[in-house]
């Protein structure tokens, strides 16, 4: 029986639905999902096996021009999507016209390996929209193949599926066939808090958020984590922790629920607010927190 393995990566403008799709694709919720942009920050890799398949699905945050560190480090874990996929997804949705990134643009264009060009969330329109889209799109990527999909209704990701089957190289698996990402528990554990920040709170405070688990203990009954979310700034702190504590209690209490569905065990969790200043432009702390090489 031949054996089919390679990395999918995915990339697109923010917002456009790609944690959804890998999380669709994989069968887990490996990318956390909100309606704001940048709530992909790292490259995250979720791992589909069968007996006679690996793929390596590979989620990226959405393309942007950087204005600060951090960003430029986002960029990067896009850049490196390019160096190393067997299969390419660039997805939009339905309404936009191109990428925020001419030169990103041009090396999906001008791709060697395949490109599967999905248009999204086509539930959100009537049928006369679509077919003027795939138009536009062959015209502006005629290297594509493209598919118009729902990746929030699951819409045509059998299709997807099926195709990227079909373009995988011939490979033995790249990792145990068993293993479901290359992201650690506490990984897990600092998305998911930072996906229920993102939620309940406004303007800059979400993204100048770090969360960061120093504990990570785990029983046969319980779980323990002891979790600290940094800011930039004096007065974010105040906001993040709320009056008599009220907003971070929510936070953890959602977390928490979350944690105990994704670990399927009893989590108990301790949130602190730390300030670390101008974070998002230190070259060091942003090793730290493992945005650079």
């Amino acid at each position: 029986m031949k054996h089919r393995a390679g990395y999918v990566n995915i990339i697109g403008n923010p917002n456009v639905g790609k944690s959804t799709l890998m999380n669709a694709l994989v069968g887990e919720k490996l990318s956390i999902i909100t309606s704001k942009a940048q709530t992909t920050r790292h490259r995250i890799l979720g791992i589909l096996n069968g007996e006679d398949f690996q793929i390596m699905f590979s989620d990226t945050p959405g393309i942007i021009k950087p204005a600060y560190g951090l960003q430029e480090s986002m960029m990067d874990f896009v850049k490196s999507a390019f160096q190393d996929a067997d299969v390419m997804i660039y997805m939009v949705e339905i309404g936009e016209k191109e990428l925020k990134d001419e030169k990103f643009f041009d090396k999906i264009r001008n791709s060697k390996v395949p490109v599967l060009l999905l248009i999204n969330k086509i539930d959100t329109v009537e049928q006369d929209s679509v077919e003027e889209k795939m138009l536009y799109w062959k015209e502006k990527v005629p290297n594509a193949l493209l598919l118009p999909i729902s990746a929030k209704l699951k819409f045509n990701v059998d299709v997807v599926f099926d195709k990227i089957l079909e373009l995988l190289p011939e490979s033995p698996a790249f990792y145990p066939k068993d293993q479901l990402t290359d992201k650690p528990e506490r990984f897990f554990v600092n998305e998911i808090i930072r996906e229920k920040i993102l939620i309940h709170y406004k303007k800059e405070i979400p993204y100048s958020v770090e969360v960061v688990t120093d504990d990570f203990i785990e029983d046969e009954e319980i779980i323990r984590i002891r979790t600290v979310i940094y800011v930039e700034r004096d007065s974010q702190k105040g906001i993040l922790i709320g009056h008599k504590g009220h907003m971070l209690k929510r936070v953890g209490t959602e977390a928490r629920k979350d944690l105990q569905k994704f670990f399927e065990k009893q989590v108990y969790i301790e949130l602190y607010v730390k300030v670390d200043k101008g974070w998002r432009s230190n070259e060091k702390q942003l090793k730290r927190y493992g945005y650079n090489s």
